[in-house]
C-alpha cells in the first residue's frame, strides 16, 4: 500500500498544479508542501486535510 506522501505527490503530479500554487491556495509555505512530498518532513493531519481538500481528493480512516 502507498503511503500517504507517495499518494499525494503523484495526485499533485496528475494535477498539473505546482507545489507554489498548492502552497498559495492552501496557504501553507510550498517548500513544505514539496518537503512533505519527498518525505522529509512530516505532516499534520490539518494540512494534509487542507492540500486533498484542494486536489479534490478525500481523507479517509485506513481499516484496522
Amino acid at each position: 500500500m502507498k503511503d500517504i506522501q507517495e499518494q499525494l505527490r503523484e495526485a499533485i503530479k496528475a494535477s498539473g498544479l505546482t507545489y507554489y500554487r498548492i502552497g498559495r491556495d492552501c496557504e501553507i509555505d510550498h517548500h513544505t508542501v514539496a518537503r512533505f512530498t519527498r518525505g522529509e518532513q512530516t505532516i499534520t493531519l490539518t494540512l494534509a486535510a487542507r492540500i486533498t481538500d484542494r486536489l479534490g481528493l478525500k481523507l479517509v480512516k485506513k481499516g484496522d
